[in-house]
């Protein structure tokens, strides 16, 4: 009677553990819960990362290989955009490829911000194939220190 109450669940063998992690980890970035919000377009996707920090928002993604007139990045309805195109090198002649791994292409990243930035105040840089873009929070949004009485 005792084993009518316990559910039982159908694990697959240890080998498959792995692959179904996997597999629920690639249907929860296709499908997760942030659907459309993280956008990735194209063939070639540059990677960032995103940090907080009491000040404000610190956004630094690799574009690698590109000029500054390469790639645009803008504000709009409270999202960051960095579009751009890296384009392919054309300087084949009397080579023979036996790997491609670099991608180019037309991307587009957007990423949502929170309404507690600054948006008129946002800078970007771009140094050794690095962009940084820092979002500031405004004066409300940012830590307060409360000074406690005794």
């Amino acid at each position: 009677m005792l084993g009518t109450l316990v559910p039982r669940v159908e694990r697959l063998p240890r080998p498959f553990a792995r692959v179904e992690r996997e597999f629920e980890n690639l249907m929860e970035r296709i499908m997760g819960s942030d659907e459309g919000r993280w956008q990735v377009w194209g063939g070639f996707t540059p990677t960032f990362n995103l940090a907080e920090t009491e000040a404000g928002f610190e956004v630094t993604m690799e574009l690698a290989g590109m000029k500054p007139e390469e790639f645009k990045v803008e504000v709009k309805n409270g999202e960051l955009w960095v579009t751009g195109e890296k384009k392919e090198e054309k300087e084949e002649k009397g080579k023979t490829f036996h790997r491609i791994e670099r991608t180019y292409g037309e991307f587009r990243r957007v990423i949502p911000l929170p309404g507690t930035v600054n948006e008129e105040k946002i800078e970007a840089e771009y140094k050794a194939g690095v962009l940084k873009v820092f979002v500031p929070k405004t004066e409300a949004a940012k830590p307060r220190h409360i000074e406690v009485k005794a």
